[in-house]
C-alpha cells in the first residue's frame, strides 16, 4: 500500500479554520474515496500541519487522488483547502518494518 506524507504551512490565523475543515470534510472524503488517515500533526507556533494517508484500493495512489479531489464528497465542502494553505510538501512512502 502507498503511503503519502502531507505537510503544509498554513497561512497566519488559518490553523482553527483548517483543523475544522479537515476533521468535518477532508477525513470523510478521503475515506470515501478509498484513503485511510494513519496520523496527523500539528504546529501550532510555526502553523504547520502534517499528516500520512494511505491509499487502500486496487489501483494506484495517483487514480484514487483523481478520484478524490473529482468527488461529490470533496466538492461538498464548505471551501477549498488550498485557500488556507501557504506552502505544500507531499512525499510517497512505502511501509518499513524494522
Amino acid at each position: 500500500m502507498e503511503h503519502q506524507l502531507r505537510v503544509y504551512r498554513l497561512k497566519p490565523g488559518r490553523m482553527a479554520d483548517f483543523l475544522a475543515l479537515f476533521r468535518d470534510h477532508i477525513v470523510p472524503a478521503r475515506r470515501a474515496c478509498g484513503f485511510e488517515v494513519m496520523s496527523a500533526y500539528v504546529n501550532r507556533q510555526t502553523e504547520e500541519f502534517a499528516w500520512v494517508v494511505r491509499y487502500t484500493g486496487d489501483d494506484a495512489f495517483a487514480v484514487g487522488d483523481e478520484r478524490y479531489y473529482a468527488s461529490p464528497e470533496r466538492a461538498a465542502a464548505p471551501w477549498d483547502p488550498r485557500e488556507a494553505l501557504d506552502a505544500v510538501e507531499l512525499r510517497m512512502f512505502e511501509p518499513y518494518d524494522p
